[in-house]
């Protein structure tokens, strides 16, 4: 049974990169979702990445500009906002480590589009020289 830690989630957890199991660069935590205990106390169930995650966060028009995007480019299956259960979270440190593979994650369309589009391009993105 994991131990509970008590955390900042504004300093250890929100806009940090999750990285996998392997330590390739995943997503960003761009919002969290909380649970309550029976005292009252919220605990973290899941980190939300995305768009449509960030966006309620920005606010104004850019938020909803960002969240309309993103639902316009989810299929069906894909309506919900993209979640990592918190119970995967194997390691909070400079970023957040996740059991799984990479490629075992949905990931948000947008979010995706950009990595293969954007970030792959950038020299030194992955991991090929170690």
């Amino acid at each position: 049974m994991a131990v509970a830690r008590i955390l900042d989630l504004h300093l250890h957890l929100m806009d940090r990169q999750v990285e996998d199991r392997d330590h390739r660069l995943v997503c960003k935590v761009d919002d969290l979702e909380l649970e309550f205990d029976g005292l009252g106390r919220p605990y973290v169930i899941a980190i939300l990445v995305g768009p449509r995650a960030v966006g309620p966060r920005l606010g104004g028009r850019l938020g909803r500009w960002f969240a309309a995007i993103a639902a316009r480019l989810a299929t069906p299956a894909e309506l919900l906002v993209p979640r990592i259960d918190f119970a995967e979270v194997t390691d909070i440190g400079s970023a957040i480590t996740i059991a799984r593979r990479a490629d075992e994650l949905r990931v948000a369309p947008l979010e995706a589009w950009v990595d293969r589009h954007i970030i792959d391009r950038i020299p030194g993105s992955t991991h090929e020289g170690e």
